[in-house]
């Protein structure tokens, strides 16, 4: 019996000793958590590849990187305001209004917590069209069914930009649908729609898809009221799609577009932020290979181009001991805009390689 009890007692002690311990080892534990976008774009894919190089060290920092599917862009800010994600990633142009509280973030006012980390790949607004709906310009979309964008995408939210400069309304659409980025190459050969409009980095499988299936084209987005557009906002500029970058579209793509940024709020513990910023530069070469967007992405733009809101402190604390803050004039506050980069995608050097996808 005394045998027994000293068992038990033993037992008791390792399985007190074991909660303890897996106590502590939870309380260690640290998370962070990216928006992003839909499953099959590149905003998912960006955080999963920032995730996947968090994760690498996460015995040495303590954080665990997750991923969330979202609405996009304006989701993304609205949720990292509301405290429910600690990054997220977003449109320039839209990274700017809700710093600002103008346009789609007029309603709840500034968020002048936002903070920007860094930017990302290029973004060029994209329509593409059934080769049968024979549209040949972004103007020819009047009257036909067009997909808009669901509620809360960057995509949308520029959508609507561009139709009031053009004077336009949903309304000029005999459709206008609002099908997330994964749905709408299925339905454009459903003929279910006639065009789609997207801010996307390119290659993009949501294009690629509908121009291999049923031989969808790239359209051109120009005219006076986008040059009007892009010469009254600083954060869209002019690009290039180039020729024969996806199958069938042989001749340049023009339009404008913005940068993809990665922002987070001012209320992020700077060790947080500093850790996925590490991550993220110390594996550099290895984030670049990760998605075709990213081949061609320098840190030294990175870190200034398309920032509308305040660096920062914890990716300030990087860059300084990197020396890139001088990039910046030594200036924390980044409020660069997204022209820089895109005024060099016009010239397609941005975009991975020139080949048929």
């Amino acid at each position: 019996m005394r045998i027994q009890t000293v068992l038990k007692t033993l037992v008791a002690a390792a399985a007190a000793s074991t909660a303890m311990l897996s106590a502590s080892a939870m309380a260690q534990q640290k998370f962070m958590t990216i928006g992003t976008g839909g499953v099959t774009g590149v905003y998912y894919a960006a955080g999963g590849a920032i995730c996947r190089l968090v994760n690498k060290d996460r015995s040495k920092h303590g954080y665990r990187c997750t991923v969330e599917s979202t609405g996009g862009s304006v989701a993304n800010i609205n949720t990292v305001r509301a405290g429910d994600l600690d990054f997220g990633v977003a449109q320039s142009d839209w990274n700017y209004h809700g710093y600002k509280g103008t346009s789609s973030f007029e309603k709840n006012g500034a968020f002048s917590d936002l903070r920007s980390v860094f930017s990302l790949h290029p973004e060029p607004f994209t329509v593409v069209a059934r080769a049968e709906a024979n549209v040949k310009s972004f103007d020819e979309l009047k009257g036909k069914r067009a997909n808009a964008g669901n509620p809360g995408s960057g995509t949308r939210a520029s959508m609507e930009q561009l139709l009031a400069a053009k004077g336009w309304k949903m309304g000029d659409f005999s459709l206008a649908s609002e099908l997330k980025a994964d749905e709408h190459g299925a339905a454009l050969c459903d003929n279910k729609i006639d065009a789609f409009f997207y801010g996307v980095g390119h290659p993009s499988a949501n294009i690629q898809d509908p121009v291999t299936t049923c031989g969808a084209k790239l359209v051109n987005i120009t005219g006076p009221a986008i040059d009007k557009l892009v010469a009254d906002n600083s954060y869209y500029a002019k690009a290039t799609i180039p020729a024969g970058l996806y199958k069938g579209n042989d001749q340049a793509t023009q339009t404008y577009g913005v940068l993809a940024t990665f922002v987070t709020s001012a209320k992020a513990p700077d060790d947080q932020v500093y850790t996925l910023v590490k991550a993220v530069f110390d594996n550099f070469d290895e984030f670049k290979k990760l998605h075709p967007a990213f081949a061609h992405l320098s840190a030294e733009h990175m870190v200034k181009d398309g920032l509308s809101a305040p660096l920062h402190p914890g990716a300030a604390k990087f860059y300084k001991e990197k020396g890139w803050l001088k990039l910046l004039g030594l200036r924390e506050c980044a409020t660069r805009t997204a022209r820089p980069m895109l005024d060099r995608v016009g010239m397609g050097r941005f975009f991975v390689a020139r080949r048929t996808v």
